[in-house]
């Protein structure tokens, strides 16, 4: 993924998310944003790591699913 938050660490990509939220955000809000940075974070990881599957491959695998 080529952003910039590869270069913030956690903490700053957390503040910086906290500092474009409104005032009003909620505490289940600010959870929310949060637990979505981390899923991203933990994406990107896995994409370093190469443990990635295609398009097919996933396609693939979803069919067996839906035809069982």
């Amino acid at each position: 993924m080529a952003t910039e938050a590869p270069n913030l660490s956690d903490k700053q990509l957390a503040l910086d998310a906290l500092n474009r939220m409104p005032d009003s955000a909620t505490l289940q809000q600010i959870s929310e944003e949060l637990a979505i940075l981390a899923a991203i974070r933990r994406g990107e990881a896995e994409v370093d790591a190469g443990r990635v599957l295609s398009h097919e491959d996933v396609r693939q695998r979803s069919a067996t699913w839906t035809s069982q």
